[in-house]
């Protein structure tokens, strides 16, 4: 586990125009080896992202990673989708997390990751606010709404 907080968020000077830092503030990313007990998570805005998503969407770190912390999951191709649940209730239940943005494509096997979310978070004993960024195969953002 790396926590990557600390860390310069800015372009060192005299970086070439164009290259953007990350804002990824953590280590792992994904879902299977993410601990919902890591000190970043606890309070945290948290993205949970679909795989493809930063791939699809240029503006991923700055729009949306910018401040939060992350987990990334693929509903269609990842095995064990039940310890997602367990994790996703343990990031609301011990981490209590503040809020939960789930990006997902906009493609009909991303929207397992959502239906993973809802069933997580109904089994969890705190509410947490629910963000639904759904992203075009394009990069255009198709719809951003609250659950």
């Amino acid at each position: 586990m790396q926590d990557l907080r600390d860390r310069e968020a800015e372009a060192p000077d005299g970086a070439p125009a164009g290259k953007a830092p990350s804002e990824l503030k953590q280590w792992p990313i994904q879902m299977h080896l993410i601990s919902p007990t890591a000190p970043y998570y606890q309070g945290a805005d948290v993205v949970l992202a679909a795989d493809c998503t930063a791939f699809a969407l240029g503006s991923f770190h700055a729009d949306y990673l910018k401040g939060k912390s992350l987990a990334i999951a693929c509903p269609k191709l990842d095995d064990g989708l039940d310890v997602y649940s367990e994790k996703i209730a343990a990031l609301a239940d011990e981490a209590q997390i503040n809020t939960l943005t789930v990006v997902i494509m906009q493609v009909p096997c991303c929207r397992g990751l959502v239906a993973l979310t809802q069933r997580a978070l109904a089994d969890a004993k705190r509410r947490v606010p629910v963000k639904v960024v759904v992203v075009g195969i394009q990069g255009e953002i198709l719809s951003e709404d609250w659950l």
